[in-house]
């Protein structure tokens, strides 16, 4: 008779989804994580009385009401809506891509005339069919939107230029022909109040917690203890990378507290010319309505993921891809071992589609 019935490595959101159902029906876990706090990327810390999201910008949105009651068991959320801006050389425009951005650029007042002004530049630059990105974006928004918010920005995100990436990473490109500055067109939109640490300790409440534990260094010992794994790390991790390791971005932060009440006015100001060395600003009060008499304020540079890194977001492009589909037949194939979240499933998943999956794996499993 082993210890726990489930070990789950990964004490994120898929982790302690899938810890909360495994518990209230009945059965016994164990959830390890290498960090020293819950939550993952999602970890907030308090700073000056400040919710600081430690690993980046994270806004709960969804249209699933049943994943929405779902997360309002842990936590109250606040009205926060996304609604970001852009910087370029000091010229302020809306995110998305909208009617006070087309106003601001070319002067126009209506959808009719900002359709028109998208049309001449996508004819001026003679594409029919886009083969990359920024052939993609221009017949999205437009040469002048392309040069000034899309190009260098996207080139800083992902360390290659527009003319390199496939056309398919922008096409859910938000535009829209309203002056609607929220970004998200979702129903559920908020940020808990008191931080996402909270909401996440809410989910693991009653299921014992180790931290400091690296699964892959002790796996033998750790798999002994529990009947079976969910395992929510880097898939070719868990494989020894032995058909090559997956390519990720990985982002790095330089936070600071400053002396002021109000740094930039908003939550998150992205940097969109090629010269500023990083995308974007996120001043954390503003997530929650802060009024503190100190702001703390965090830079996000985009890099090159390598080993020893923290993996934020898969590169999906066709190599890797197919490098993927490999690693998933041995995933298929491992007997007592369920791979789940961003990282297991080397996908890049909204805070709301990883519970929606935690949710819909753990009934099957528990049923």
């Amino acid at each position: 008779m082993k210890q726990y019935d489930y070990l789950i490595v990964g004490a994120g959101l898929y982790g302690a989804v899938f810890a909360h159902e495994a518990k209230k029906a009945g059965k016994r876990c164990l959830v390890i994580d290498k960090r020293d706090h819950i939550a993952g990327n999602i970890y907030t810390e308090p700073v000056e009385g400040i919710n600081v999201h430690r690993y980046g910008a994270h806004i709960f949105h969804t249209n699933n009401k049943a994943v929405w009651q779902y997360v309002s068991q842990f936590a109250e959320f606040n009205r926060y809506t996304n609604s970001p801006v852009a910087n370029y050389h000091g010229e302020i425009y809306n995110m998305p891509f909208n009617m006070n951005t087309f106003n601001k650029m070319w002067g126009v007042v209506t959808p009719a005339e900002a359709k028109a002004k998208i049309e001449q530049q996508k004819a001026e630059a003679g594409i029919t069919e886009p083969k990359n990105l920024e052939e993609q974006a221009i017949s999205l928004v437009g040469t002048d939107i392309y040069e000034k918010l899309v190009k260098g920005y996207t080139g800083k995100q992902w360390g290659r230029p527009c003319t390199e990436l496939p056309a398919f990473i922008i096409k859910r490109l938000p535009v829209r022909f309203t002056y609607d500055n929220n970004y998200f067109n979702a129903l559920y939109q908020g940020i808990p109040n008191g931080g996402y640490t909270a909401m996440v300790e809410k989910m693991l409440d009653g299921v014992e917690v180790r931290l400091n534990v690296d699964y892959l260094a002790e796996k033998e010992q750790l798999d002994k203890l529990a009947d079976k794994v969910v395992y929510t790390g880097p898939v070719d991790a868990y494989f020894g990378y032995k058909l090559g390791a997956l390519q990720y971005r990985s982002v790095r932060f330089e936070t600071e507290v400053l002396d002021t009440d109000n740094y930039q006015g908003n939550a998150v100001v992205n940097y969109t010319d090629a010269e500023t060395p990083y995308t974007r600003i996120i001043e954390h009060k503003h997530f929650e309505f802060g009024t503190q008499p100190k702001t703390v304020i965090s830079r996000e540079y985009s890099a090159e993921w390598k080993k020893g890194d923290e993996p934020y977001y898969p590169v999906n492009d066709e190599k890797n891809g197919a490098l993927y589909a490999e690693y998933k037949k041995l995933a298929d194939a491992e007997p007592g071992v369920i791979f789940g979240g961003r990282l297991g499933e080397y996908k890049y998943y909204d805070m709301d589609k990883v519970i929606e999956v935690a949710l819909s794996v753990a009934e099957k499993e528990l049923a």
